[in-house]
């Protein structure tokens, strides 16, 4: 019987509700003459007010529908109950009380009117929650849903738990709130805590998840108040600072998940506009590798500043489609041209750039999976500098404005091909700067969060499937940035070189990828396994240095660095070679593609760069 009435179509379950309404209201207002009465069926007082039990239903079923009651559904019934049931009795009372005094006769008592007011509420906000309990119950809804901290007893908070009533996925149990003057309060039915009770409310109140409801905290707060939450086995949720209300309430939709970028948070720096316009603005720009991570944020950020066009070059079908459809959507003049080509074929490069008239060329295409480039040699060393070497040489017979190269930490003393590989990338651009009309010039940093291939999207797929976490060493750092910081400076060194520049971006402090692996379980609401824990909950597994890889990286091959004009880009003075060197290279090297003899391009890069070792630090 239960099953048959919660699977009614919604139609049939308010017409029921209706009837029951009637019914109702017709038994409120015979019990409320009872009850002023004193007899068990007052006969002549209710031949009087006959008309009343007919009134009294039609003025007040349509209110109930006016005012919504009968559009709740049912499984999230909640305070808007019994507001609206307020709202309506009183209404109806106030009619019915008006029409007896002035229209019948004198001799009724007027008191029945408050006590049919205080009936008909009862019974009407009672009966939603007996039937919510018949259809779904209390314990079936409640067990379904994750209990949930709130964090911040403030009107943001406030909203958010009058949001959560409505769905199936949160059942909020707790604020907490660094406030001193809220704690012990109740907020929505709900205790305020101090942060300290967060383990507590952990443990005894099994709390799932945190949501995150101060979206006006400063930068430095927040990210002080995340690394805090890091430690504790629970997932952070958090509202955008632009989050809009509607009617008091916060949407399910605002909450977002945090991301790792939020707890390894760097202090933000402005942009400085009229870096970021130089090369850019109303200028026609390349984007080799659009459709990689750092390309398509290039691409994504280089839109907003007005460029005339955008060639968007990638060898992936896949990835170029993607990124072109996505840039095509914005409503913009910006003409957006895609270009199926790798950087290894010079004469269609050549031709791209002549055919779109280039200014400025963003050099992102690049073989950058250590492993994977260590295990394929002669094919990653040959994408990643005769595609450079194609890049620099088409630029600079074209007379481009600008090249930047997108370049890595791992180019410093490198102990992988692929590292080495991109410091001859940029020993090529610095031999063309010397005698070339184009600026050339190279922007070297770390790891960026979320990027394709990197340990942080790795760690997610591997907590999503119960583990284990696989981390290569227990001592191994890295310098972590986001993709949009990093692009966004990558655009202000370039507009700031004078060719031959080697830029290097201020990663902040290297962190611990054990200490990583470590925050991103916890903020998946789980806990690792470990000497401390061996109940927990994902195992964490040391796997060995991978080849090529190395316990830390570097950003600078020497100590000759000066500041630039923006506090986070630093430009260092290193070594180069000379264009007869470089060409001697790339002659090398085209002729071991051809033999596919690793051994001599691995003694080739062994020869030409600097503090090269095949073996890990």
């Amino acid at each position: 019987m239960r099953f048959r009435l919660k699977n009614l179509q919604r139609i049939y379950k308010q017409f029921i509700m209706l009837m029951f309404d009637v019914f109702t209201i017709l038994s409120a207002l015979y019990f409320a003459f009872v009850l002023r009465i004193g007899d068990a069926i007052p006969t002549n007082y209710l031949l009087q007010s006959w008309w009343v039990f007919i009134v009294a239903p039609l003025i007040m079923i349509p209110l109930f529908i006016r005012l919504g009651l009968y559009r709740a559904v049912l499984q999230h019934v909640g305070s808007k109950v019994v507001t609206t049931s307020f709202q309506a009795t009183t209404i109806s009372c106030l009619i019915i009380g008006f029409l007896m005094m002035f229209f019948r006769e004198s001799n009724l008592p007027r008191s029945v009117i408050p006590i049919f007011w205080f009936i008909i509420n009862v019974l009407i906000i009672t009966s939603r929650f007996f039937f919510k309990g018949i259809l779904y119950s209390w314990d079936e809804f409640t067990e379904s849903k994750y209990p949930t901290i709130i964090y911040g007893a403030g009107s943001t908070g406030a909203k958010l738990v009058r949001g959560l009533e409505k769905n199936t996925l949160y059942n909020p149990i707790a604020f907490i709130d660094d406030d001193k003057s809220k704690h012990g309060t109740i907020l929505n039915y709900l205790e305020v805590f101090p942060f300290s009770y967060i383990d507590e409310l952990i443990k005894k109140k099994s709390a799932k998840v945190l949501v995150f409801a101060i979206p006006s905290l400063n930068h430095k707060k927040r990210v002080h108040i995340f690394k805090k939450l890091s430690k504790y086995p629970i997932e952070v949720k958090v509202l955008p600072s632009s989050s809009n209300y509607s009617n008091g309430v916060l949407s399910i939709e605002k909450i977002q998940h945090l991301e790792v970028g939020d707890i390894l948070g760097r202090t933000a720096v402005h942009p400085k506009k009229e870096l970021l316009e130089r090369n850019i603005t109303k200028k026609n720009i390349l984007i080799t590798g659009a459709g990689g991570s750092i390309g398509s944020e290039l691409a994504r950020q280089i839109m907003k500043l007005s460029p005339n066009k955008i060639v968007l070059m990638d060898n992936s079908e896949f990835n170029l489609y993607n990124i072109h459809l996505e840039l095509t959507s914005y409503d913009s003049n910006i003409k957006i041209v895609p270009s199926l080509c790798t950087v290894t074929n010079f004469h269609q490069l050549k031709k791209i750039i002549f055919t779109n008239n280039i200014d400025t060329i963003y050099h992102a295409a690049a073989y950058k999976h250590v492993p994977m480039v260590e295990l394929n040699i002669v094919s990653g060393t040959y994408n990643n500098v005769v595609g450079t070497y194609n890049v620099a040489k088409a630029a600079d017979e074209l007379k481009v404005e600008n090249m930047v190269l997108v370049s890595t930490d791992k180019a410093v003393r490198p102990t992988n091909v692929m590292g080495a590989s991109k410091r001859m990338a940029e020993l090529i651009l610095q031999a063309f700067a010397e005698k070339s009309k184009t600026c050339f010039s190279m922007v070297r940093f770390g790891n960026v969060l979320d990027s394709a291939g990197s340990v942080v999207p790795l760690f997610r797929e591997q907590i999503k499937k119960g583990g284990p976490v696989t981390v290569t060493h227990r001592n191994i750092t890295r310098y972590f940035m986001s993709i949009p910081e990093a692009v966004e400076l990558v655009v202000q060194a370039g507009a700031m070189a004078k060719g031959g520049d080697v830029f290097v971006l201020d990663m902040g402090e290297p962190i611990k990828i054990i200490d990583l692996a470590y925050k991103m379980i916890h903020m998946s609401g789980l806990t690792p396994i470990d000497n401390e824990n061996p109940d927990g909950d994902i195992r964490i597994e040391y796997t060995g240095l991978r080849p090529g890889e190395k316990l830390y990286e570097e950003l600078l091959i020497g100590n000759n660095v000066t500041q630039s004009e923006h506090p986070r880009i630093m430009q260092a003075k290193e070594g180069k070679l000379s264009m007869q060197d470089i060409q001697n290279f790339i002659g090398f090297i085209k002729e071991a593609r051809e033999s596919q003899d690793e051994k001599n391009v691995k003694d080739l890069l062994l020869k030409y760069i600097e503090g090269y070792t095949s073996d890990v630090n």
